[in-house]
């Protein structure tokens, strides 16, 4: 009996980040979908290079990286709900335009230009998705909560990405390419549809700082997770092709076994950054993505590249959380939007690099190198954590007073 006040309001919690979270679930959707047969597509039916494929694939990323300074403020000022809209409005706007490129492939220059505007579009969704849902949960359950809702989130984005690859490639093999983005569309809109019928939350009140002071504050946790993240956007753009040049079938399950991982790994340890940092759990996810990379370069088979992809997603699971908690914690409550995002910035570095680069890695030195070099980057993030550890320990007095300063919640404005 004495348990039970303790654990009806985690319950009860957890039901409040669902209901939040499942907006990035159908928002990264438009991901998930296009993930397993946009390469082919743009390398297979257009009948352009790998490099041009990275360059469409990576291209979103990059959008989502440049507009972040603007789109975070959408979240602090008009208030998270509103952001959720934005962008699950501009996945159903990039739905469409991927869904009018699949038509055109009689003519590849159109329809690559289409695809162009798909990606720019998507990634303008992007930039405030993820981040706005990260701040609603937030804001319904309170800043003690924020491991859990990035947790969630995660486990919403990752999983709709790593389901969201053999659904697309199940689309187009039983109707054909046009339904890749007519089932975007279909699910942007019902996102859409959902958030539009719920209850925002109050805006934190407060000052306001710019956001090259909040991304100073933020920019060390933020470069060791975008070393972690070039592997996962590597296997994201390239699993694909990599099967494909080893003469190798499940491509679209290496991805699979990625996401259901990267789940597994969020289920199994969800509490594990209250428990013990999040400087600890970033190390250990660091050093066994870095074995999953690893075992990815030197995998004979399909099997072992899989189970290596799996362990990458294993590892990764928790690396933007453990290392994002200790980010939110630089700033005041009033710019949490800020932080998210300034944070988010580097994953969409990441990301965005990953399919440029990774193309001329490629052409350079083959399939397999990319998977060594995402590994030693890999292994570079858990240096700098290492540090950042090291350096928290030698300021104690600093660190701990930061909590305070999140947990001290200012006056608030109620919006939507």
């Amino acid at each position: 009996m004495s348990r039970m006040p303790a654990t009806a309001p985690v319950q009860s919690n957890t039901l409040q980040i669902l209901s939040i979270v499942c907006f990035s679930f159908l928002g990264f959707m438009s991901i998930g979908i296009p993930m397993a047969v946009m390469p082919g597509l743009i390398h297979h039916e257009l009948g352009f290079t790998t490099l041009v494929a990275g360059l469409v694939i990576g291209l979103q990323y990059l959008v989502t990286l440049l507009v972040r300074p603007f789109s975070c403020r959408v979240i602090d000022t008009a208030g998270p709900r509103q952001g959720v809209l934005y962008g699950l409005a501009g996945c159903a706007l990039g739905g469409l335009l991927m869904l009018l490129a699949t038509l055109w492939l009689a003519l590849p220059l159109l329809s690559l230009f289409t695809l162009v505007l798909s990606r720019l579009v998507l990634g303008l969704a992007h930039s405030v998705l993820g981040a706005s849902a990260i701040a609603w949960g937030i804001g319904q359950v309170g800043s003690a909560g924020t491991a859990r809702v990035i947790s969630w989130n995660g486990i919403a984005g990752y999983g709709a990405i790593g389901l969201g690859a053999p659904f697309g490639v199940w689309l187009v093999e039983r109707f054909g390419l046009p339904c890749m983005g007519a089932g975007v569309l279909l699910i942007a809109l019902l996102g859409l549809a959902m958030a539009w019928r719920k209850a925002g939350v109050p805006v934190v009140a407060g000052e306001r700082l710019s956001f090259m002071n909040v991304l100073g504050r933020v920019s060390p946790y933020g470069l060791a997770m975008a070393l972690g993240t070039l592997g996962y956007g590597t296997i994201a753009a390239f699993i694909t092709l990599y099967y494909d040049s080893r003469g190798w079938a499940w491509a679209e399950y290496a991805m699979t076994a990625f996401g259901l991982s990267f789940i597994a790994a969020r289920l199994l340890f969800a509490k594990a950054i209250d428990r013990l940092g999040g400087y600890r759990v970033g190390i250990a996810c660091l050093l066994v993505e870095g074995g999953g990379l690893l075992l990815l370069w030197t995998a004979p088979g399909p099997l072992l590249a899989m189970l290596g992809a799996g362990l990458s997603g294993f590892g990764f699971s928790l690396v933007f959380p453990a290392l994002g908690v200790e980010a939110v914690k630089s700033t005041p409550a009033s710019n949490r939007g800020a932080a998210i995002g300034a944070y988010s910035l580097f994953l969409d570095l990441a990301l965005g690099v990953a399919g440029p680069l990774i193309g001329l890695l490629i052409g350079s030195h083959g399939f397999r190198s990319i998977f060594l070099v995402c590994a030693l980057a890999s292994f570079c993030g858990l240096g700098l954590t290492l540090a950042l550890q090291y350096r928290s320990t030698r300021q104690p007095a600093a660190v701990e007073a930061e909590p305070a300063a999140i947990e001290a919640e200012p006056a608030t404005v109620e919006v939507d």
